[in-house]
């Protein structure tokens, strides 16, 4: 309950650590503000559901179970602005994608190029199941670790950057011996 927390953690609730953000610390977060790089917030309320394996043969019938999430009004102000400057927005791990992309659902209109995406604060339940060939809205990177085969969270980030792409980078990571699963190594995805 400790041991696998982020630096930057707010909030109990969850059943599993947000192991992504386990490779931050606080001195690799302070560098990166004085880069520049504004960071904020989401919540999601990870259960274990997120790491059942995809048992069904048509992926598309696989049952997501809800997790409750938070998408902050400073989140809100800074995904604008960002938009609105032509910045990158960057999902630390699967489950704040998940979070980005269900807000971004909830607003029909939005469009990953927008100016002024009109966001509002929100709360709710998500039981997004993000695979190929998912349109990303409002995610453009992100940093994930290496997953479990048949897991949601493999088919998310072979939506995100193909599933071609992410065998070749697994079949990199098991060569040169990366560590993997919740508390392996993690890329960043472009």
């Amino acid at each position: 309950l400790e041991d696998y927390q982020t630096v930057y953690a707010k909030k109990s609730g969850a059943v599993a650590a947000p192991t992504a953000g386990l490779h931050f610390t606080k001195s690799l977060l302070e560098k990166l503000k004085k880069k520049g790089i504004i960071i904020v917030g989401v919540t999601l309320h990870v259960n274990y559901a997120t790491f059942n394996p995809v048992r069904e043969e048509d992926i598309k019938r696989h049952k997501m179970y809800q997790e409750y999430y938070e998408f902050p009004k400073e989140t809100v102000c800074e995904i604008e602005k960002a938009r609105k400057n032509k910045n990158k927005v960057i999902a630390v791990g699967t489950t704040s994608c998940r979070v980005l992309e269900t807000v971004a659902g909830l607003f029909r209109s939005l469009k990953p190029e927008a100016c002024n995406l009109k966001l509002e604060t929100c709360k709710g339940w998500t039981d997004l199941f993000i695979y190929p060939p998912y349109r990303f809205k409002l995610t453009d990177n992100l940093i994930t670790n290496f997953h479990f085969p048949k897991s949601t969270l493999l088919m998310l980030v072979s939506a995100f950057a193909s599933k071609d792409l992410i065998i070749k980078a697994y079949q990199e990571a098991i060569k040169e011996k990366y560590r993997f699963f919740s508390y392996g190594d993690c890329m960043i995805i472009l």
